[in-house]
């Protein structure tokens, strides 16, 4: 059986940047990670081996460069919350 994006726990702007880009062009996007808690090692070495920042402090939201695989890859982790596409912000 196919393992299927859970699209509850993607923002819906990580949803439409998921899908605007054809494949071939798909480039890593900075994503906030939420976990439902503090993760324990095998979680955090599975979050550090995809690239996801400030595993080691004891905290449940991170930063990560994720490609769509990667997203794909944590949006099927029991453990993970939500994954929320950061905004870049502009100065005036």
């Amino acid at each position: 059986m196919e393992n299927l994006t859970d699209y509850r726990k993607l923002d819906p702007g990580l949803v439409n940047a998921l899908n605007k880009t054809p494949p071939s062009q798909k480039q890593p996007m900075e994503v906030f990670v939420r976990t439902t808690e503090v993760p324990n090692q095998i979680e955090a070495n599975f979050l550090q081996k995809l690239g996801v920042r400030g595993v080691n402090h004891k905290r449940c939201t991170f930063t990560a460069k994720l490609s769509p695989e990667a997203v794909t890859e944590l949006a099927h982790q029991p453990w993970i919350h939500n994954l929320r596409l950061a905004r870049n912000i502009r100065w005036a």
